[in-house]
């Protein structure tokens, strides 16, 4: 950096006679803002008076060798060190800030002082025990190794006051970084842990819109129609003719299904009926050839049962009654043998003699 001397220029002699010399304006460069001409005469320099209009014809300008631009304002200027670590693989940096301001410009320009950081480095240096307050931390230890640095140089400018020739030198502060490579690493862990909370804050935002909606919808499609409604989304005529659609297909619907219902409930009346006349039928055919039952009953049942149907199964059941007589039913053990006695069963022993040949 060019502070606190801005620029240096070599003038050329001015010819002529004493009441004739005059330098050219254009020999000497512009002054800048805040800085003011410091002229080397012979062996000696000497400043420009501030707030003066330049004078060609002035006696310094006229016998100056060179002009230096001194810059007089308050500057704040940075001066950085490397501090060690436990790991030889990795350092901190210690940059202090000092505020500095020039008091003699001659003093500067004689000097030369163009770059301030060069001396306030050498003041750095010059305290060997600093690299002491880092060299036992580790490198992710920044924040203890911030801590006592500004307390050790804090103190070193009290008791050793940081001094530059023609310009007031305080200290200010002291901040300690991190080596480049683990301050990219953290940047690299915040940008990742930033997105992740910002991916959980949308999974989170999302989780809360779905149940909100769920239970939106639990309440039936009337509450779903009449928060459209409120926010506008939904047009009050077209949940209109929704709702008239949906109640004529309901009504369809359930017309259609109790016709069924009905057609269903008739089909099995009737074929339940069928299936009683087909058994009562058939038992009847069964035991047609039988001399002991009276069929009189049962074919008036089945008449009742056919509602007087006529058909092949009425005159088939007919004709098998018309074999039996009506009347009661005759047993074969009590009718004769053909030599007059009983039948198989009425054989009865009389007496108990019989059973001795």
């Amino acid at each position: 950096m060019n502070y606190p001397v801005i620029a240096e220029h070599v003038l050329a002699t001015v010819q002529g006679t004493w009441w004739s010399r005059r330098r050219r304006r254009d020999d000497v460069p512009q002054l800048p803002p805040g800085a003011v001409y410091v002229f080397r005469v012979g062996g000696n320099y000497r400043s420009f008076p501030e707030g003066m209009v330049f004078d060609p014809s002035h006696p310094d300008v006229l016998d100056a060798s060179s002009v230096s631009l001194v810059d007089t304002r308050a500057r704040l200027v940075e001066v950085e060190r490397t501090l060690p670590s436990v790991s030889e693989a990795d350092n901190f940096t210690l940059r202090a800030s000092f505020t500095c301001q020039v008091t003699d410009p001659a003093v500067i320009a004689r000097q030369g002082i163009i770059d301030v950081t060069v001396a306030l480095r050498a003041y750095l240096m010059g305290d060997g025990d600093l690299p002491r307050v880092s060299a036992g931390h580790r490198v992710e230890e920044v924040n203890a190794v911030r801590t006592e640095a500004s307390h050790r140089m804090t103190a070193y400018s009290a008791i050793v006051p940081p001094r530059v020739a023609g310009m007031s030198v305080e200290f200010v502060s002291a901040e300690v970084h991190a080596s480049d490579d683990l301050r990219d690493w953290e940047q690299r862990l915040r940008d990742e842990r930033r997105s992740w909370e910002l991916q959980r804050g949308q999974r989170d935002f999302e989780t809360q819109d779905a149940l909100r909606i769920a239970e939106l919808l639990s309440q039936g499609s009337d509450h779903v129609d009449a928060f459209g409604i409120a926010r506008k989304e939904i047009d009050v005529s077209e949940v209109a003719d929704r709702i008239h659609r949906i109640a004529d297909e309901e009504s369809t619907r359930r017309h259609a299904a109790e016709t069924a219902d009905r057609a269903h409930a008739q089909a099995r009346e009737t074929a339940e009926a069928q299936m009683r006349r087909d058994m009562l039928l058939t038992l009847l055919r069964q035991m047609a050839g039988s001399e002991y039952v009276d069929y009189h009953p049962i074919f008036e049942q089945v008449l009742r049962e056919m509602g007087g149907r006529s058909g092949s199964d009425t005159e088939s059941a007919a004709g098998t009654t018309r074999m039996v007589e009506p009347g009661p039913a005759r047993s074969r053990f009590g009718e004769p043998g053909r030599d007059g006695g009983r039948g198989p069963r009425g054989d009865f022993v009389k007496d108990e003699d019989d059973l001795v040949d």
